[in-house]
């Protein structure tokens, strides 16, 4: 019997594990880098021990390191969670040599699905129907669009799109770059792109004695650059009977080829119009999107996985059918409008409502640092119900009520998801997200509400005068004016934003704006077209008047607002032309140097951030007169990093 699990993984995966454990009274362990030690799963762990430094290769991808902090903290149990070595067999066999418990498939199942090219061709000889791989170098006009993909990971690292052969070679190399940084094996293979395809996956499980369980399917097919965003249980809209059937033997055939054990999960395309379907890939490792398999199914994934690590091969029992419906959404520290840029930074604010139906699992809290050095999903929120109508609605209403406040998320963009009738209707596929209308500007006044806040804070933080309303004048001669820099994933539109104002004996009053009805330093009502709403306000860390930044919640959405300052330091002006850091990351590749001609699109340099790559091209064809960086710089967002003088300057 396991008596102490150390988990080699971080975050949410970790906190989401130890739950388990703690219901059956097994201790735990947490490892954690210099940038994880004040994450909420450290201090849920029994015991923690430091992994210094913060890259992946430094930390958790550490396999020595990982096992030796097992043995010191007295485990004798190891689970991988998902990501990092979790599917990486020498780890596994490194594990077993140090006389500890594998919570995992064995090392040759691993192996056997760890090279997505090997694993295609072992499913075919079983039955299972793959798609045909091809080579790059002879691919032709008819064969597009294609995909490149990395051979030994998954996550949509390593994952490139190309819809014209002259892209191909340049996709082929970062794609490969990607896959060498987040898996350490730069492999990949190109196949056949299927166009609104359906991502449907299928939860296998297999006891010590090998003997295999379908535990249903999910549907993950809303995706942005290949990482799911939307996941449900069971697969909706016109997934038929006969289809389910099919993709559930099929899978079960995949597990039954390599005698698998534990968890899995194997992964199709489904192409709806033909009603045919491909094998993916077998993830031989728990899924981030397993609890919506959990709640319809009223089972722990996770204490199944200890089960068979255990050598147990009976008494688990399992439902033959699903109970209702379930939907997970993934909030992610991303901006949607901002081509889903990665975002970090400290989380002044970390609120989701749990309650009847709703589970969220979360590697993060108020108070906590979001890093550029690892993945951006903050957590999972998921909720069930009778039917697929009611566990959308509960969700959309959990988050509605969410708080969030430091980093842009894609919260907003997920309420749009769950109301899109589309989407309602069951009509979704991996192109939904590309294909989705802008989001519509929340409707509301949180610029007034955010100005009548600090209004309110500054009257009541005086110390002589109190009883002097709020911006008097004797002699009114024009309204005051406060400005605002609007900065959220609510909105397509950026700059800045002012509200002119009157403070007197009757309150306040807003030009052209909404009537004010009560205020508070947190908390404003404004009227509208005789409608009222409540504006939730938050001015900073501390509350204070002169706070930089206010944060407003309201039904239609939440705002980040920055005071303008009166007056910008010259210091701060950058030159004409200036190339700025759209995220802080890692500088992976300069491709330019200072005297080179650019034309408009070319590659300047190339940033890592939170394991995607992102390139920063020439805004117009020139002269690159500056390069401030080098490979393996670090940059913080907003930083110079070139200067591109146009033709025209």
């Amino acid at each position: 019997m396991i008596q102490r699990l150390l988990v080699a993984n971080r975050a949410e995966i970790a906190s989401r594990v130890f739950r388990t454990c703690r219901d059956l009274g097994i201790e735990t362990v947490a490892v954690h880098s210099d940038a994880d030690a004040e994450l909420p799963y450290v201090g849920e762990a029994d015991l923690a021990v430091h992994l210094a430094g913060t890259a992946p290769a430094d930390t958790y991808l550490r396999a020595d390191l990982i096992v030796q902090a097992a043995i010191d903290s007295g485990a004798d149990a190891l689970h991988p969670g998902y990501g990092f070595l979790s599917e990486n067999a020498d780890f596994a066999r490194a594990v077993i040599a140090a006389g500890l418990t594998w919570v995992g498939p064995q090392p040759e199942a691993i192996d056997a699905m760890g090279s997505k090219i090997e694993a295609k061709r072992l499913m075919e000889a079983a039955g299972v129907p793959v798609l045909t791989n091809l080579d790059a170098a002879t691919a032709t006009e008819a064969d597009l669009p294609l995909i490149v993909k990395a051979s030994a990971g998954g996550g949509g690292r390593g994952m490139r799109i190309v819809r014209d052969l002259a892209d191909l070679p340049r996709e082929i190399e970062i794609a490969g770059d990607e896959a060498l940084s987040a898996f350490g094996d730069g492999t990949v293979f190109v196949e056949t792109y299927v166009e609104r395809g359906r991502h449907v996956e299928v939860q296998v499980w297999g006891d010590a004695a090998g003997r295999i369980a379908v535990l249903g399917e999910r549907d993950c097919s809303l995706q942005r650059r290949h990482q799911k965003v939307v996941e449900e249980a069971p697969a909706p809209g016109t997934f038929t009977s006969s289809t389910r059937t099919a993709m559930h033997r099929a899978a079960r055939l995949a597990a039954e080829a390599i005698g698998y054990q534990g968890a899995g999960t194997v992964e199709f395309l489904y192409d709806e119009a033909g009603e045919r379907f491909f094998f993916l890939e077998m993830n031989t490792r728990l899924q981030v999107e397993h609890p919506v398999t959990e709640l319809v199914f009223g089972t722990d994934l996770v204490e199944l996985q200890l089960r068979a690590a255990q050598g147990e091969t009976s008494d688990v029992t399992y439902p033959a059918e699903p109970d209702g419906h379930a939907i997970e959404v993934r909030l992610y520290a991303e901006d949607p409008d901002q081509d889903y840029q990665p975002q970090s930074g400290l989380l002044r604010r970390f609120e989701i409502p749990t309650g009847p139906g709703v589970r969220v699992d979360s590697g993060f809290a108020t108070g906590t640092t979001v890093s550029t050095h690892y993945d951006a999903m903050l957590a999972k929120v998921i909720a069930h119900g009778r039917t697929r109508d009611e566990a959308a609605r509960r969700l959309a209403g959990t988050l509605r009520r969410a708080r969030i406040h430091g980093v842009t998320t894609n919260r907003d963009q997920l309420l749009t998801i769950l109301a899109d009738p589309r989407f309602l209707a069951g009509e979704v596929s991996t192109a939904f997200l590309d294909e989705m209308p802008s989001r519509p500007v929340a409707a509301g006044h949180p610029e007034v509400a955010a100005t009548i806040a600090i209004a309110e804070a500054a009257r009541l933080a005086r110390t002589v005068q109190r009883g002097t309303p709020v911006a008097w004048r004797n002699v009114v001669s024009q309204p005051q004016r406060t400005e605002f820099e609007v900065s959220t994933s609510s909105t397509t539109e950026g700059g800045s934003t002012v509200v002119e104002w009157y403070g007197g004996r009757d309150g306040y009053r807003v030009v052209d704006g909404p009537l004010v009805v009560a205020a508070s330093p947190t908390s404003v009502t404004l009227e509208s077209e005789g409608v009222r709403t409540s504006y939730e306000v938050a001015l900073g860390a501390t509350g204070s008047y002169d706070a930089p930044v206010v944060d407003v919640d309201w039904p239609g959405g939440h705002r980040a607002l920055r005071r303008t300052p009166r007056f910008i330091d010259p210091a701060d002006a950058v030159a004409s032309g200036s190339l700025l850091a759209p995220m802080p990351g890692t500088v992976v590749r300069v491709a330019v140097e200072a005297g080179q001609s650019v034309v408009q699109g070319d590659t300047v340099l190339v940033l890592e951030a939170m394991k995607m790559q992102h390139t920063v091209s020439a805004p117009t064809a020139g002269t690159v007169t500056a390069v401030h960086v080098r490979p393996g710089s670090q940059v913080a967002s907003g930083e110079v990093l070139a200067v591109v003088e146009g033709e025209d300057a």
